[in-house]
């Protein structure tokens, strides 16, 4: 039984730490907020209850998991799991409408067929079966495997199964999601439809690899989940998952190093001084603070992934309206910007900046747990914006982020009819309040990784160059998302109880 170190309450290093002390390991976490979740927090305001983190759940199986191996109670029974049904709403800039059923191809051919005319469904259906390839194809070393040590060919293949197109009298393969967007896909709404789900993870689609098709597909694939209660409740499940087995928890505990002896980690130090030791140590934290952690030691061995960088953060509106929500409300409906060039010109360009105007998304749960009453409604919109950006950055001027949520709001007026009427009070959530609830610089968010692309949006392996000092968590393989999360925690948990030879589930 070793002591077993573990920085941060994220739910990647949560999902570890319940595996550890299954495995009979004496586990401590320290959190240097007051509170465990990482980026599933909830606020709370006049009786109104809203996620500020991610508000539904892709693959609940990786979670399922979890409580099956950490114990008889199955997570159906520490929360309620709703599949959302339309997946998906999508309000694209011509006005055209289109709900997309949650897991069904079929319904999505015929709903998109039905809305955009044409055989614009059928074109998405393929595209889904390619999808489905990359998948297949993926799937294993970028989720349910250590990265491999040879983790290049990862980025040198591209197994996204592009249909060739003739331009020019040459025959040319897409390489990207805009380009797959553009040469398969041939209407400007499907193609907005896929570039959404890259821009919801931060990711600029005219970049991504093709291989970034797989986010659309694990969507369609494994439905979208909500956790009634908010998502919140799935961080709160984990924890408590964790204190019964016995983990312990110290909140309010800023991890300032990692004490490291013969080229092995062997305990954390603690800003109120003290070293707490440990036989290993498990980190979840962003990149930028590695190097606070290990001043004097390479946390990455040579060769290694380097860290992501440049990712964007998000920028969240919380609305409390008078007036229940009306039956049969999409619970999750994207408002497609107008001119997305402009909007990715802005967030990924040169000098990012904030997009006149943004793709939002409108989160409307209709959850009774959430509003004080029958007559209220809670309501999150949430948009991609640049990280780091002074008060919505720089050149914007004081008061940009309160501006830019009134452009949002403005544009969840074409989801929410009478939108300004009905509201009673708003608040804004800016990177600036993830990076304090997570640790990243600039509220950056971590994409989960991807093939191709020359490995940039892979993610540094969970072993490291120092024995016995493991990376959990958004930042470290196989990436950001709460399913690519919940996954790192069970490969830490396996390359500690299993040692180096561990390749993942089976």
């Amino acid at each position: 039984m070793a002591r077993i170190a573990v920085i941060g309450a994220g739910t990647g290093a949560m999902a570890a730490a319940a595996r550890l002390a299954v495995a009979g390991h004496r586990v401590t976490v320290y959190e240097r907020t007051d509170t465990y979740g990482g980026a599933l927090r909830r606020h709370e305001r006049d009786g109104f209850a809203f996620d500020t983190g991610p508000g539904l759940l892709p693959l609940p199986a990786v979670y399922r998991d979890l409580f099956v191996k950490t114990g008889k109670e199955p997570l159906e029974d520490r929360v309620e799991l709703v599949q959302v049904d339309p997946a998906a709403r999508h309000l694209f800039a011509d006005g055209t409408d289109v709900s997309l059923p949650n897991a069904s191809r079929a319904g999505a051919v015929t709903a998109l067929d039905t809305a955009l005319g044409g055989d614009a469904g059928q074109r998405w259906g393929d595209f889904l079966v390619r999808a489905r390839e990359a998948w297949d194809r993926t799937r294993r070393p970028l989720l349910e495997e250590p990265l491999w040590p040879d983790w290049r060919v990862l980025g040198e293949r591209e197994p996204y199964p592009a249909v060739p197109h003739k331009r020019l009298l040459r025959t040319r393969r897409a390489g990207t999601l805009a380009e797959v967007g553009a040469w398969e896909l041939r209407d400007p709404r499907l193609a907005a439809l896929l570039e959404s789900h890259a821009l919801g993870y931060g990711l600029d689609p005219r970049t991504a690899p093709a291989s970034a098709a797989v986010l659309p597909y694990m969507e369609h694939a494994f439905g979208m989940w909500y956790v009634r209660g908010g998502l919140r409740e799935l961080a709160r499940a984990v924890y408590e998952r964790c204190v019964a087995r016995r983990v312990a928890f110290v909140f309010g505990a800023e991890v300032t190093g990692i004490t490291v002896r013969d080229g092995r980690a062997a305990g954390v130090e603690l800003a109120e001084g003290g070293v707490q030791e440990a036989e290993f140590v498990v980190a979840g934290v962003a990149p930028e603070v590695w190097g606070r952690l290990l001043p004097d030691s390479a946390a990455r061995g040579p060769g290694e992934v380097a860290p992501q960088d440049g990712l964007p953060s998000r920028l969240t509106v919380l609305l409390a309206l008078r007036g229940g929500r009306p039956e049969g409300t999409a619970h999750r409906t994207v408002v497609h910007t107008r001119d997305r060039g402009a909007e990715l010109d802005a967030l990924f360009g040169a000098a990012p900046a904030l997009p006149a105007e943004p793709t939002v998304t409108v989160s409307r749960p209709g959850d009774p747990a959430l509003v004080p009453d029958p007559g209220h409604e809670a309501v999150t919109l949430t948009a991609t914006v640049p990280a780091g950006l002074a008060d919505g950055g720089g050149t914007a001027g004081e008061g940009a982020w309160e501006r830019q949520a009134g452009r949002m709001i403005g544009a969840a007026e074409r989801a929410v009819p009478g939108l300004r009427e009905r509201l009673l009070w708003h608040e804004v959530r800016t990177p600036a309040d993830i990076a304090e609830a997570t640790g990243a610089v600039g509220g950056a968010v971590p994409a989960p990784a991807l093939a191709a692309a020359g490995g940039r949006l892979l993610h540094p392996a969970n072993s490291t160059a120092v024995q016995g000092l493991f990376a959990v968590g958004g930042w470290a393989h196989p990436g950001g998302g709460l399913p690519h999360a919940g996954m790192s925690g069970a490969l830490v948990a396996g390359l500690i109880v299993e040692g180096p030879r561990f390749r993942g589930s089976q």
